[in-house]
């Protein structure tokens, strides 16, 4: 019998919560010859996340609950779950409601069929509309500077094998991005498509400056990609201003007009911004390692919530 372990990372998900845990627990109960897991992983939620988590670690012999100290993020959370999984097989979804369920059997079943790993894929997604820009910015990223394959569609609802999941948590740094985890790992990945369902409560715990901080994360983590495009302007810019430089030499002697304050002024001000975004890029990266250096935990775990048979 094959162990399935679900990650739920849960941010304001008080009222959600139960009801997704529910659903794995009905449609396990359906599929013969598998048995599951349940980690449950509250990014210090300022609701009553972690009191329902609670209620329903005594209520059930197979969740396990994890309690941050403060908030680090998604992808800290499924560290955090992925650590503490036991299964043949991780799935991991949202703790909304919106990635359903009930149909995991589709992401187990291209496992069992020899894929590494399994992504969700959604014919009609019913995010918002800022979300679902920051979902096709996340794409394009990964896509071209992660190595993604340009027809895989990643989502936050995945499966991987346990040699995945053995990879992924060996990375210590304080910035981590599982879609690079998983790429790194492997590249037979593929798709199966669900259904996705429509947000009945609450809000998308996503703001700007979250998916700012996740953009900057993914490319920062694992390519420096950015770095050589920052090269490359730097020696088109460098390049474009000698030429420009001829033209207003020659324009001046041959034409001879006066060379304009306003231009000059456009010009510099463009390439003082650029400048200023490739220090600040470099500046990203360096900073990153520095923290890297100090140790910087991916999480704090402040509690960890068991079943009371697991304890004794």
């Amino acid at each position: 019998m094959k162990l399935i372990s679900f990650v739920i990372p849960c941010y304001r998900s008080e009222l959600t919560i139960e009801r997704v845990v529910n659903e794995i627990n009905e449609t396990m109960e359906t599929m013969e010859g598998y048995s599951h897991e349940i980690i449950l992983v509250n990014d210090c939620s300022p609701d009553r996340t972690i009191a329902v988590i609670k209620e329903l670690v005594r209520n059930s012999k197979n969740i396990t609950g994890i309690d941050f100290a403060k908030n680090f993020g998604q992808h800290s959370a499924l560290m955090a779950g992925l650590r503490e999984t036991k299964g043949d097989y991780v799935i991991c979804l949202d703790d909304d409601g919106q990635t359903p369920a009930n149909e995991v059997g589709k992401l187990i079943g291209a496992l069992d069929e020899g894929a590494d790993a399994v992504y969700a894929r959604y014919a009609h997604k019913k995010h918002s509309l800022f979300r679902n820009f920051g979902t096709f910015m996340n794409e394009k990223m990964a896509q071209h500077l992660l190595g993604k394959p340009k027809d895989l569609f990643v989502s936050s609802y995945f499966g991987v094998k346990r040699f995945v999941v053995e990879d992924m948590i060996k990375y210590e740094n304080a910035y981590p991005y599982v879609i690079g985890l998983v790429l790194r790992a492997t590249r037979k990945i593929v798709n199966v498509d669900v259904n996705h369902r429509s947000r009945e409560i609450g809000s998308s715990g996503y703001t700007f400056s979250k998916l700012m901080n996740l953009w900057i994360n993914g490319f920062t983590a694992f390519s420096v990609k950015p770095l050589r495009i920052a090269t490359c302007m730097g020696m088109f810019f460098a390049f474009a201003g000698f030429l420009y430089g001829l033209y207003t030499i020659i324009k001046y002697f041959i034409i001879d007009v006066p060379i304009g304050f306003s231009s000059l002024m456009s010009v510099m001000v463009f390439m003082g911004g650029i400048v200023m975004l490739i220090l600040g890029m470099i500046g990203e990266y360096i900073g990153r390692m520095y923290i890297s250096m100090n140790n910087s935990p991916q999480y704090v775990i402040r509690e960890k919530i068991e079943a009371e048979e697991k304890t004794e």
